[in-house]
C-alpha cells in the first residue's frame, strides 16, 4: 500500500466532503463521522485510521486525539491544513 497515495486521495475526500463547510481560517473541516460513514471513504480507504495518522503526521490535517474511533469520536473535526499533497 502507497501510503502517500493514500494520503493524497483523503486530501481529496475531505476537500470534497468539507467544500461547503469552513472554519474561521477558512479551511475545509469535516467531522470524523462523516468521513467514516462516507460511501465513497468506505470503500476507498481499507485502513482510514491509518491514513488519516500518516496525514496527520505530515501536518496534512489536524484533529484532536492521537486515534479516532467510530461512535465514539464521529464528531471529532478534521481540519485540512493543505490545499494538495506535495
Amino acid at each position: 500500500m502507497n501510503v502517500e497515495h493514500e494520503v493524497s486521495l483523503l486530501v481529496e475526500e475531505l476537500k470534497r466532503l468539507g467544500a461547503d463547510t469552513k472554519n474561521s481560517n477558512g479551511k475545509c473541516v469535516v467531522k470524523f463521522g462523516t468521513l467514516f460513514k462516507d460511501e465513497k471513504c468506505a470503500n476507498m480507504f481499507e485502513a482510514l485510521v491509518g491514513t488519516l495518522r500518516a496525514a496527520k503526521k505530515k501536518k496534512y490535517i489536524k484533529y484532536e486525539g492521537e486515534l479516532l474511533l467510530q461512535g465514539a469520536h464521529d464528531n471529532v473535526d478534521i481540519e485540512l491544513l493543505v490545499d494538495e499533497v506535495q
